[in-house]
């Protein structure tokens, strides 16, 4: 029998035990992981420090004594410090060097991301906060992070972008380059930057080829389409949910965590609750006639549970991201041909082309609204526009569906 014993894991520390642990008669060491640790002197004095290694030797940092350096604080410096050794940097000497140029640890690029993330995540939906700070942890952080925000030029962090675009993930670049630049022009407001070099980088980077929200916009094409989903054999679930992708064009995350509570049939609203959208704010989408018909079919085989479109495993979770995409493939619509997403591409393109109020349109979208105050109170604008669009936008793809040899009603002869 092994008798090797087991390496002994270090539970973190809490606000609560830094700010009560009492000094004794020997330095005592407090360890939160990762090489950081809280060092209390007898005299009951409490400093940060980081102990890590570098060429084969034991080094420590000094992050700041508590309180001034809060434990949120003092972790931020420890991942900015780990990041600077994975990419072979020794984080005493980047201290050094930039005590030595006045300038402070907090004025690094990775630090102010972190602050600005902190500080405006709260606000938005756990999915998207978490998918924004890991872009910047896998493609600037290694590159950037460490340097000092107010110097990081254009040039600099188009070297930056490059390396994501030859990935060839052409939208994940762009949108590396919109959190940069909210980061950017934070420190400019917080008085710890003079510019935000992302606008001097419009039209640098290729515009994204659009693979991932490939969709269909040809009347034809749309009836082909929908006609093959009212034929799907497979799963009843599948078909049901994509026949009501088109009809409300939510995000395919909104769709596949719909649940019966958040439909009023009486009112013909779905109601989702902020922490389910991108934009952080609740969302109204009107229901056609034709999408409480989707919704009637499929109750008698889901309605006893918590979502609409439930997992084949277990009503308790919704079905798979991969499900809608998967039936699309089984029909015959290759990546970069059709998607979750194309429905909303679809419907934000012909209604704009046929007359809609733009407001209207991209408030039904659920865009993310700039301004937070704004869009916690406006998520019910256009309404009643936004039901007559909603049930217009139905019977205009009911026509593509059912009139002889394609003949197409323009929208506009609807309303």
């Amino acid at each position: 029998m092994d008798k090797t014993p087991m390496p002994r894991r270090i539970a973190p520390l809490t606000d609560t035990k830094v700010k009560t642990v009492k000094p004794t008669k020997k330095p005592l060491k407090l360890f939160d992981g990762g090489g950081l640790f809280l060092l209390v002197s007898p005299t009951g004095g409490k400093l940060w420090n980081f102990k890590y290694r570098f060429e084969g030797k034991e080094k420590k940092l000094s992050f700041g004594s508590y309180p001034d350096i809060s434990l949120a604080e003092a972790r931020q410096r420890r991942e900015q410090a780990r990041s600077l050794l994975a990419n072979g940097a020794d984080p005493s000497v980047i201290k050094k060097v930039q005590k030595e140029s006045g300038l402070k640890e907090t004025e690094t690029f990775e630090l102010i991301a972190r602050e600005w993330h902190t500080k405006f995540s709260p606000s938005w939906a756990d999915s998207h906060a978490t998918k924004i700070i890991r872009r910047f942890e896998l493609y600037i952080f290694p590159w950037i992070g460490s340097r000092p925000i107010k110097s990081i030029t254009a040039p600099e962090l188009l070297a930056v972008l490059t390396r994501i675009e030859a990935k060839g993930i052409l939208e994940t670049a762009h949108r590396a380059q919109q959190n940069c630049g909210q980061v950017f022009r934070y420190a400019v407001a917080t008085g710890r930057a003079e510019l935000d070099p992302t606008g001097d980088l419009r039209g640098a980077i290729p515009p994204a080829n659009g693979k991932h929200m490939a969709t269909i916009t040809d009347p034809k094409e749309i009836t082909g389409l929908l006609r093959a989903i009212n034929d799907y054999r497979g799963s009843a679930v599948t078909r049901c949910a994509m026949q009501l992708a088109p009809l409300v064009f939510v995000r395919p995350g909104e769709l596949r965590h719909a649940e019966w509570h958040e439909i009023n049939l009486k009112t013909a609203e779905w109601r989702i609750s902020a922490n389910k959208m991108k934009s952080g704010s609740p969302h109204i989408v009107p229901l056609s006639k034709q999408a409480i018909a989707v919704l009637l079919e499929i109750h008698p085989l889901t309605g006893h549970g918590r979502y609409v479109f439930p997992s084949p495993q277990t009503d308790t979770r919704p079905m798979s991201n991969n499900a809608v995409l998967a039936a699309l493939r089984r029909m015959g619509y290759a990546k970069e041909e059709m998607s979750g997403h194309g429905f909303r591409s679809m419907a934000s393109t012909l209604l704009n082309e046929q007359g809609w109020n733009r407001d209207a349109i991209e408030r039904q979208l659920a865009h993310a609204e700039r301004n937070r105050v704004r869009a916690s109170y406006n998520y019910a604008e256009y309404l009643p526009e936004r039901k007559k669009m909603m049930q217009a936008w139905a019977d205009y793809l009911d026509r593509l569906v059912n009139e002889e040899e394609n003949k197409i009603v323009p929208i506009r002869a609807a309303r």
